[in-house]
């Protein structure tokens, strides 16, 4: 989500370069899911070939900002290497 939150609207291949060590299956599912409960949008475009992007809902850019105090918090309590998950 954070990727999606900083970038705006990716393409798939885009998002998964973005995401480091994510397998192809598992990004899937997660987008999937997400959609699901209405925080991604997935945008399908019927042109040869067939573009899909993916953006956050309002409903996903709320809770980005939660998400973004929780970063916060772990931060000064563990540190980190950066915000990679979706």
């Amino acid at each position: 989500m954070w990727i999606l939150d900083t970038n705006g609207e990716l393409r798939f291949g885009e998002l998964r370069r973005k995401v480091d060590g994510i397998s192809t299956k598992v990004l899937t599912e997660r987008l999937r899911l997400l959609e699901s409960i209405e925080v991604v949008h997935r945008h399908h475009e019927s042109t040869i070939p067939p573009q899909v992007t993916y953006s956050l809902t309002e409903r996903g850019k709320e809770l980005s900002g939660t998400l973004d105090h929780l970063y916060k918090l772990a931060v000064r309590w563990y540190g980190t290497e950066g915000k990679t998950a979706v």
